[in-house]
């Protein structure tokens, strides 16, 4: 792997905000984002990035091998939390083992958009589709999660109906799921039209409302580190070597299926992250038990950071390597 890539990437203003941001927390400087301005930036984020990829979609239609992509997608977001349970009932209980599994099912949208933030500053193109399927991974892994737990933990109420209504409500309509789809479809129906009435909004303030994001989100990450200490050495190899196990299945996959240099970078991504936004609020809802002193600072104090500084850089130069 080119050494020049990744100072490259680390060097990319936005990198360089989020570790700002820890930097504030860990010199305990009284620098925060002040709420609900951090809601409104990943609102703004998930609606341009929908939307751009809805144009692109509309560009490109829809073809076999995008509906190809789209059901390995969702394939992947069953099968991660089902194996990542097993390995994680090693160290943990049921109810924390099935919570971290399908918080790292799941995809973090954030990751997603810093990837094609990547890809767009190394000229290489990628297909709208991927958007619809980073909105299609988030929901299946949250109910395999509470299957999972449901059928390990005898004490469960499965006759709950209430409950699997609010599940399927909670993984299916939460809204970062419902905002992406739903600015997809809107890119999808506008096309290039509706990319030239938006583009001041959703092109040329992109990447510093990104950079604003990720100095909040590394605020945050600094916070939840002092937790993870008590799982000690075990959550942090977890956090690393399943998303990079994942993120090497899902190249796999994409070679297999003859994706795209961009395409490929952007599912292996997808695999090898975790959520920490719309997992959270569902598991809070249907697993109270799980800790999510575990769950989030895995997903975003360990996994986000490793993914955005040394795993882009590290999947492209796989992929090229075996695209070439």
């Amino acid at each position: 792997m080119e050494g020049n890539l990744v100072l490259q990437n680390f060097l990319n203003p936005t990198i360089l905000f989020f570790f700002l941001g820890a930097l504030a927390k860990i010199v305990k400087s009284d620098l925060e984002i002040p709420q609900p301005i951090p809601k409104f930036l990943s609102l703004y984020l998930l609606m341009a990035i929908g939307f751009k990829g809805g144009v692109e979609l509309h560009s490109s239609g829809i073809s076999g091998d995008v509906i190809l992509s789209l059901g390995v997608a969702v394939f992947m977001a069953f099968v991660v939390p089902v194996y990542s349970f097993y390995i994680l009932r090693r160290k943990f209980g049921i109810a924390d083992s099935a919570a971290i599994a399908a918080t790292y099912g799941s995809i973090s949208a954030v990751t997603f958009i810093t990837a094609t933030s990547f890809l767009g500053r190394l000229d290489i193109s990628y297909g709208g589709h991927l958007v619809a399927a980073m909105a299609l991974m988030e929901s299946p892994a949250i109910i395999v999660g509470v299957l999972l737990y449901r059928y390990h933990n005898k004490d469960s109420d499965d006759e709950s109906g209430n409950s699997w209504k609010e599940i399927l409500r909670e993984a299916f309509l939460n809204g970062s799921v419902f905002l992406i789809m739903g600015s997809l479809v809107i890119g999808f129906v506008t096309g290039e039209d509706g990319a030239k009435t938006l583009t001041p909004f959703t092109n040329e303030i992109f990447k510093g409302m990104l950079a604003f994001f990720l100095l909040d989100m590394g605020i945050v990450a600094a916070k939840r580190l002092e937790v993870l200490k008590s799982g000690g050495l075990f959550i942090i190899s977890f956090a690393i070597i399943l998303p990079l196990f994942n993120a090497l299945a899902g190249i796999g996959i994409a070679h297999l299926i003859g994706m795209t240099v961009g395409d490929a970078l952007l599912f292996s991504i997808l695999c090898a992250s975790g959520s920490y936004i719309a997992v959270p609020a569902a598991i809070r809802l249907t697993i109270p038990e799980a800790n999510p002193s575990f769950y989030i600072p895995m997903a975003l104090g360990i996994t986000f950071p490793f993914n955005i500084i040394l795993g882009l850089p590290l999947y492209l130069w796989i992929i090229e390597l075996l695209w070439s």
